[in-house]
Parts: C-alpha cells; structure tokens; sequence
C-alpha cells in the first residue's frame, strides 16, 4: 500500500510548482528502484500511465477500466504452501512494479471501500489512506492542509 500512495503523490504541487518525481530519468529511476523495480525507462512510462489513471479513478473523474491496458498479459497463479496460499504474479519485469501498485489498489477498494481519496483541499494534489475508525479524515496532512483550511476557516468568521 506504500507505493500506492506514494506513486499516487508522486505528482504534487510545491509552492505552486508541479513536482513530478517520475519526470525525470534520474529521480524516475531512484523513485522504481526505492520502490523495488528496474528503473528502465519503459517502466517509467507504465508507472505515470498507472498514476494518471489511478489518481482519475480515486477522484471519480473516470471508471477502472481505463487500467485494462495495463493489465493485459498479466497473470496470477495460486500455489498452497505450508503457510497459506500464495499468488505468483506473472508479468514483464517492465511492468511489474506498474502492475502491484494496481492491484493494491484493487486490495484497498475491496478491504478498505471510500477509504483512499483526495485531499480535501483544493489547492492540494495529495492522496489519503483514511485509517481512522470514523472514516472522517479529509487532509493530507493535518499539520499542512488541514492547518490551512482551518486557518481560513476561522479568518473567515472573525472577519
């Protein structure tokens, strides 16, 4: 679930500015490495196509199937082991790590329903994993955006 939301925030907005931690061959590269791919820049390409289609599913601006092209040649194997049962995940090694991000993805909608959305603040580009019993959480950071929105809140009303 990690590199889900870190893939997810992987584009956000810096003082105004676009930060794209893909963008870049070398930050690309370190960013799949940390996150245990290749690096190659194919793999880049899969990775901010698995992003932009996620971040528009997670916002409700389109439907999964937009990740069926991802996921074509893909195959899981299940296995019985002495400790359960296991999935082997069959797929390019290009498209491996583009692939795991997707299907926790489809891990987190199945266990955790409404729970993974957008910050609440509209000049945010961040993602959240709400983890709290109530399901209320709104911001990214409380400490950053909700901070902020509570801040304009209250000028609001003293004003």
């Amino acid at each position: 679930m990690d590199a889900l939301l870190d893939l997810l925030n992987s584009r956000p907005l810096v003082d105004g500015e676009e930060q794209d931690a893909l963008g870049d061959p070398t930050g690309g590269r370190r960013w799949a490495r940390e996150h245990g791919g290749e690096g190659s820049l194919t793999e880049l390409a899969l990775l901010r196509e698995a992003r932009d289609a996620l971040q528009k599913i997670v916002r409700g601006e389109c439907t999964p199937a937009v990740l069926s092209p991802l996921l074509e040649g893909v195959h899981q194997t299940p296995a019985i082991t002495s400790d359960g049962l296991e999935w082997t995940l069959r797929t390019p090694p290009h498209a491996r790590l583009a692939v795991e991000v997707v299907l926790a993805w489809a891990a987190t909608e199945e266990r955790l329903p409404g729970r993974l959305r957008p910050c609440a603040n509209a000049e945010c580009r961040l993602f959240l994993l709400d983890r709290s019993r109530a399901n209320r959480a709104r911001w990214c950071s409380m400490a950053v955006c909700g901070n902020r929105e509570k801040a304009r809140r209250h000028y609001a009303r003293t004003r």
